[in-house]
């Protein structure tokens, strides 16, 4: 069995930073691919951002491009999502997801494995 963790998450202004980190633990982090998605209340998840397991690909949303940047560090078994130039319309939980495939996918329904959730709070 494989858990995440999510880390990072808080309350900032608009135009600020966070980085969510996401822990995974109990077996090998090895040929994952990892992927964020977020959800705002009363929507539902969406893909943020993609990472294979090589971390010679990865993929963003288009709300996302620019601003934010997903890696990896498969020593560390960790994950992050660097968000930068954040807006009030990030305001979400974010969540992170491992898949028993060495690429990312976008669809909710193709990861295995999922973290609790970190809630991150953009002020205007």
């Amino acid at each position: 069995q494989v858990q995440l963790v999510e880390s990072g998450g808080g309350l900032v202004q608009a135009g600020g930073s966070l980085r969510l980190s996401c822990a995974v633990s109990g077996r090998t982090f090895s040929g994952y691919g990892m992927g964020w998605f977020r959800q705002a209340p009363g929507k539902e998840r969406e893909f943020v951002a993609g990472i294979s397991w090589s971390s010679g690909s990865s993929y963003y949303a288009d709300s996302v491009k620019g601003r934010f940047t997903i890696s990896r560090d498969n020593a560390k078994n960790t994950v992050y999502l660097q968000m930068n130039s954040l807006e009030p319309e990030d305001t979400a939980v974010y969540y992170c997801a491992a898949r028993s495939r060495t690429y990312y996918a976008t669809r909710v329904e193709n990861y295995d494995y999922w973290g609790q959730g970190t809630q991150v709070t953009v002020s205007s």
